[in-house]
């Protein structure tokens, strides 16, 4: 499975991210400064909500009449001169691709930052057939020269590196000097890439949005590699997840700004780049070769379906940066380029539930993810959505656990059996209980208190302190 990372098994990568010490305090400090920063943002903007409802609409109806688009977009592309692939699989993508590097007899290609690329796997095909390729974006770069360690955030991919560790790595592998400053390692990875930029014969970006109308495509940095990456090189590749896309400009305007404010907290981001077909005659600069490749990669299966609405999605990261459980684990322990509740609900739909069935489960439903969407996606619905079709259509649950939920329904929706249960409960308890507190509990709540202690229940009840209270039905204060 192309988008997979890490280890296979789900409670492994989970122990492993609890255990990590450094990512935890790193992300947990992310997370607070980038909250901070989006919550300013949307302020200055002014009826974010409304805003808000308007992003739902635009991308409710763009991926209603996707087909529509996508057909206007491609005619668009042709009609200026490049050439457009649809790829039903990650395999066709890279296929098409390998065979546009190996035409123009490419050995060098820079790309700019790109999670559909992550997610099929692009770069290790592009290896296989001896091409060298370099990730532009500074925290893909720093992970790359790190032993392709995979990224763990959508927008800061190396979120779980401290500047100690990137000095560290650009010393082992580039032979760097100076100190841990952020200056001095930013500058100098500026200086390596220089020569990547002016020695490369393909660039390849994603896309944030393509706009229809135009046949355009638009890219949201901070870095201005992705100008590089599209204005030097002679032949440009942009591949896109078939959803990335807008019906006219205007469309795109809503949404780069929402994007924006979500992902990092700025009004607009340093660069915000639109690129429309190879270059024309007469223009200074730009691609002499263009090439579009739209991938659907299992996405057109979620349209028509109650998860359609995760395609909404336009990667801020902003329901990554309020989730409790990202905080605790880190974007590794998903096992998915595409991490957090986003990840949690995209990834089994992609990838499906036989790999990915245990991340509809890391999550606490508190519905933050949902609150902070800048499109309004329910995610944490979602992902209740994904534990019953889990349950029900792959039968997950064991013969013991549909037996334990049948007896708990019947339990409380008896008011008799009930009065029963919770005056038997501490006595029941009893065998668990140790310094007045539940660490090691029985059945369901084992793995809750292998992490977390479990309240032990009271002798009385609240029923027995709220009628001894009122004493025949008048309060005693």
């Amino acid at each position: 499975m192309p988008m997979h990372v890490g280890e296979k098994s789900f409670n492994n990568r989970v122990e492993k991210g609890l255990g990590d010490d450094f990512m935890r305090g790193a992300v947990r400090s992310a997370q607070g400064r980038l909250q901070n920063n989006r919550s300013k943002a949307a302020d200055e903007l002014g009826d974010w909500e409304e805003w808000r409802s308007l992003g739902q609409e635009i991308r409710q109806h763009t991926m209603e009449n996707l087909d529509y688009y996508l057909n206007q977009l491609s005619d668009k592309v042709a009609e200026l001169g490049g050439h457009v692939y649809f790829a039903e699989t990650a395999d066709d993508a890279n296929r098409y691709v390998r065979d546009v590097v190996q035409k123009k007899q490419g050995k060098k290609v820079v790309k700019s930052k790109s999670m559909v690329t992550e997610e099929i796997a692009l770069n290790d095909a592009l290896e296989e057939d001896g091409c060298e390729v370099v990730e532009t974006d500074l925290g893909e770069y720093i992970l790359q020269i790190d032993d392709h360690d995979p990224p763990s955030h959508i927008v800061a991919p190396a979120l779980h590196k401290n500047k100690e560790q990137i000095r560290d790595v650009f010393q082992e592998r580039k032979g760097y000097t100076d100190s841990e400053k952020p200056e001095e390692l930013t500058l100098f990875a500026r200086e390596q890439l220089r020569k990547e930029f002016l020695s490369a014969d393909i660039g390849i970006t994603g896309c944030n949005f393509a706009v229809a109308e135009s046949g355009s495509f638009a890219l949201v940095t901070n870095e201005g590699n992705a100008r590089l990456v599209t204005t030097l090189p002679k032949t440009q590749i942009t591949v896109m997840g078939m959803e990335r896309i807008v019906p006219t400009w205007e469309e795109l305007d809503v949404l780069v700004s929402m994007l924006t404010r979500s992902a990092v907290g700025q009004k607009l981001t340093s660069y915000v780049t639109a690129l429309t077909g190879p270059r024309e005659i007469g223009h200074a600069d730009g691609p002499e070769e263009f090439h579009l490749v739209i991938v659907d990669n299992g996405r057109s299966k979620i349209l028509g379906t109650e998860f359609q609405e995760a395609l909404h999605c336009i990667r801020c990261a902003a329901c990554i940066n309020v989730c409790p459980v990202y905080r605790h684990v880190g974007g590794h322990a998903y096992g998915s380029i595409y991490p957090g509740p986003i990840g949690a609900v995209l990834t089994p739909l992609l990838g499906g539930y036989e790999d990915y069935k245990e991340l509809p489960y890391a999550s606490s439903l508190c519905g933050a993810c949902t609150d902070v969407c800048p499109v309004k996606i329910p995610l944490h619905e979602q992902l209740i959505m994904h534990r019953r079709k889990i349950v029900e259509e792959e039968e997950e649950s064991t013969k013991s656990e549909r037996l334990a939920m049948k007896g708990f329904s019947l339990a409380t929706g008896s008011p008799r059996l009930y009065k029963i249960g919770t005056k038997m409960a501490p006595l029941l308890a009893t065998p668990f209980v140790k310094d007045k507190k539940i660490s090691n509990g029985p059945g369901p709540i084992k793995l809750w208190t292998m992490i977390r202690e479990f309240p032990v229940p009271e002798k009385e009840r609240f029923r027995d302190w709220y009628k001894q209270r009122t004493k025949g039905g008048k309060r005693n204060d």
